[in-house]
């Protein structure tokens, strides 16, 4: 009896050793096609590379990291010009597949994050064009790591391209509240309103970016652009709204150049904005005056552009 038991143990045991050995053998095989497949693909041999990649899963499953490098080696190989073609579907197809499994099975947070956004990507317009199957994913972005605006901005740019205009909105509305000191969610917003033509909304996300910067002179720059564009562009606007436009765009203009007297776009800008004034001024001395001042500004900039080409300062 004791016998038969030392035989079935030792029986056990050298099955074990052969699984470990087996583990082992084919840990070090996916080891070492991973590391060949990673210098492939820094010389950008995708084809290769992806043959390597699967190699290294095929001998380790759970080298999760190689899910992602497969995929984007396929991703890479696809052509968007070639779309139709069933080789070249195939790629993009394998590159999915792959992102999707290293979204899933990934436990580096970094590394989940990538394979999510270029799965993403992999259904955008580009590509799949499938927003049905890319919306999911982004709000699952969204769901991970809630303070990433860029996450939300993909989301809103997908519901305006798909003419949703108002769930676009209110998930700009939630980057912003996300992440009110972050300037991008307040340009997300202004560009938004600008394409929907609603100008005090837009002037309005302008002005609160402008409020939480108040040091940044780019930021009242900005305001003045977008001033000057609709009292110089729109002409559908009355003379009185395109006075009053010009005035606003002077002041956000002069604080910027305040808190730079070199700022050289602001410069022209203001310059810019008194030959606005000086076009819808009824009294010919306030114009010529407000000429003048504008012909200043211009040779100011051109100024400052030559010393700044020749190193000179101050």
């Amino acid at each position: 009896m004791r016998r038969q038991f030392a035989g079935r143990l030792v029986l056990v045991i050298a099955v074990g050793c052969s699984v470990a050995a087996c583990g082992w053998v084919g840990g070090l095989k996916a080891r070492k096609s991973f590391k060949e497949a990673n210098a492939l693909y820094q010389r950008q041999e995708y084809k290769q590379a992806a043959a390597h990649y699967e190699e290294a899963i095929a001998a380790d499953p759970n080298l999760t990291t190689a899910y992602f490098y497969l995929g984007n080696s396929y991703d890479q190989l696809y052509k968007p010009t070639r779309a139709g073609e069933p080789e070249n579907d195939a790629l993009l197809a394998k590159a999915i597949a792959n992102y999707q499994l290293a979204a899933d099975r990934e436990a580096d947070p970094k590394m989940k994050k990538l394979a999510l956004e270029y799965l993403v990507a992999a259904y955008g317009p580009d590509k799949m064009n499938d927003p049905e199957k890319a919306e999911p994913l982004i709000q699952r972005m969204i769901e991970i790591d809630p303070t990433d605006p860029t996450n939300y901005f993909a989301l809103a740019k997908m519901y305006e391209d798909s003419g949703r205009y108002d769930e676009a909105e209110q998930i700009l509305i939630k980057a912003r509240d996300s992440k009110p000191n972050d300037s991008a969610v307040w340009m997300q917003l202004a560009g938004f309103y600008n394409r929907q033509g609603d100008f005090p909304k837009t002037i309005d996300a302008l002005t609160q970016r402008a409020n939480r910067e108040p040091t940044n002179p780019e930021a009242f720059y900005t305001i003045a652009t977008f001033y000057w564009d609709k009292a110089y562009r729109d002409f559908r606007i009355k003379d009185a709204e395109k006075v009053e436009y010009a005035a606003a765009g002077l002041k956000a203009v002069d604080q910027a150049i305040k808190l730079n007297p070199e700022y050289i776009d602001a410069i022209v800008y203001r310059g810019l904005l008194l030959r606005v004034q000086a076009g819808l001024e009824k009294d010919a001395d306030r114009q010529r005056a407000q000429l003048k001042e504008a012909e200043a500004m211009q040779n100011k900039a051109l100024d400052l552009r030559k010393k700044k080409a020749t190193g000179v300062t101050g």
